[in-house]
């Protein structure tokens, strides 16, 4: 099997195994539904500007809806891992390693969000009445390992920055078009989706080193944030950030 192929399959299969063991704990299942709307909402209001942007509004949108979101994957990952042994037959090599950047980005994310999901658990049976900001800094510090933080935003810059690279590929969006049927064909149109539109958003930008420099630097101050400052001014600074959103 290629390396990116098998880099693909074990992280998709991480995430598999994740998956089943929610189904199988409706409470576990809920805790980390809740984590994802928590951090769904913190991404958008932290990038409300870029969301409203005329030049990165649509990169934004698309690492909102797929990697901050708080939807299902598992129809698309289930495409990823049909493929996961052809890939590199199927697509150029450019697309082979958005694919393998973004498999991985989801199964660390993935892997975060359970240990979140686990200590969001025991903190509520603790603190009932605590707000959901001070939990998720507590769930936050519980679960601890600055460096995998760190990882976890790495990859995500690397998803981004395969991308962007992929709008340099000539050719590469009319390859993308043609291979509309013959995707939908073989079952995979939430793939071929991800991957037009990810195209799409980021050949808008024309170039992504600034909005992905944003990205790093705001996702940066919160990983020190969340980890480091008094527990009462980062829940304040939450709960503010999250008031600004339902204001609107």
């Amino acid at each position: 099997m290629d390396a990116s192929a098998y880099q693909i399959h074990k992280a998709l299969q991480t995430v598999s195994q994740l998956r089943q063991q929610h189904a199988a704990d409706p409470a576990l299942a809920q805790a980390s539904a809740a984590i994802r709307r928590f951090q769904a909402r913190r991404f958008q209001t932290s990038y409300a500007d870029l969301l409203h942007s005329p030049r990165y509004k649509a990169a934004a949108a698309f690492f909102l809806q797929e990697l901050y979101s708080d939807k299902n994957y598992a129809e698309r990952d289930q495409q990823f891992a049909r493929i996961a042994n052809t890939i590199t037959r199927i697509f150029p090599q450019s697309v082979v390693n958005t694919a393998a950047a973004l498999a991985e980005t989801h199964a660390l994310t993935e892997q975060l969000d359970d240990l979140m999901a686990r200590q969001w658990l025991a903190d509520r049976a603790e603190h009932p009445q605590s707000s959901e900001c001070a939990r998720y800094i507590r769930c936050w510090r519980g679960v601890g390992d600055a460096a995998v933080r760190q990882r976890q935003l790495d990859v995500v810059l690397q998803l981004g920055q395969a991308l962007n690279r992929l709008t340099r590929t000539v050719g590469l969006r009319t390859l993308l078009k043609m291979m509309r049927r013959p995707a939908a064909a073989s079952g995979l149109t939430t793939l071929q989706q991800f991957l037009e539109s990810g195209f799409d958003a980021f050949a808008d930008m024309r170039g992504a080193e600034d909005f992905l420099q944003v990205i790093a630097q705001r996702e940066s101050a919160w990983i020190r944030s969340l980890f480091d400052d008094d527990v009462v001014s980062c829940e304040t600074r939450l709960m503010h950030l999250l008031a600004s959103d339902a204001a609107h």
